[in-house]
């Protein structure tokens, strides 16, 4: 459906380009090339907003000064302007689904070892709450059952932003959550 879109929306930009030749018709043609870079932005503006923030205000730049340069009379960088940000809308598509891919792979991986190590760590703080193991103390095992909370916090608050479709805000949480987790699995001695 995108491609389709994508197609009707090259196909007027084409139409208004040929019509921007015939003098008369220039404003309407430039018109129609801003608005047909308008529609672009518009089809991609919610996936773009959450996964390449800065290339959607880029395309919406592009088109602002397409707009000012037809307000200002001067067809041609306007229909230039409405070029670049067609452009910008077609590549900014593309950097979203690419992105949207690569946090849902990213945050799958996560979701996937995630839960199992937790549970593993849980399973092994209760056992050394009955019995320590020979190296450590009350003290390390309060420091490791903090450490454990912490971690279960920050990953039950990442969840819950990818829950909600946020998944660049989830990635973000539980950057280092990982690296932490292993250096406390392996604090308790656990083998992974």
């Amino acid at each position: 459906m995108a491609r389709r879109t994508w197609w009707a929306l090259w196909g007027v930009l084409v139409v208004a380009l040929l019509v921007a030749g015939c003098g008369n018709g220039q404003k309407e043609a430039t018109d129609a090339a801003i608005n047909a870079a308008q529609a672009a932005i518009d089809s991609v503006q919610a996936e773009a907003a959450k996964y390449v923030p800065d290339q959607l205000t880029a395309a919406n730049n592009a088109l602002q000064a397409a707009k000012d340069a037809l307000a200002k009379g001067d067809y041609g960088a306007a229909l230039a302007g409405a070029r670049d940000a067609a452009s910008k809308a077609r590549e900014m598509a593309a950097a979203a689904a690419a992105k949207k891919a690569e946090w849902t792979q990213a945050w799958s991986s996560l979701n996937e070892w995630m839960p199992k190590s937790m549970d593993t760590v849980k399973a092994k703080l209760d056992a050394y709450s009955r019995h320590l193991p020979a190296g450590m103390d009350q003290d390390q095992l309060a420091a490791a059952k903090a450490q454990y909370e912490q971690l279960k916090q920050t990953w039950k608050d990442a969840s819950a932003a990818a829950a909600q479709g946020n998944l660049g805000d989830a990635i973000k949480k539980t950057s280092g959550l990982k690296e932490l987790l292993t250096q406390l699995k392996e604090m308790l001695g656990i083998k992974s």
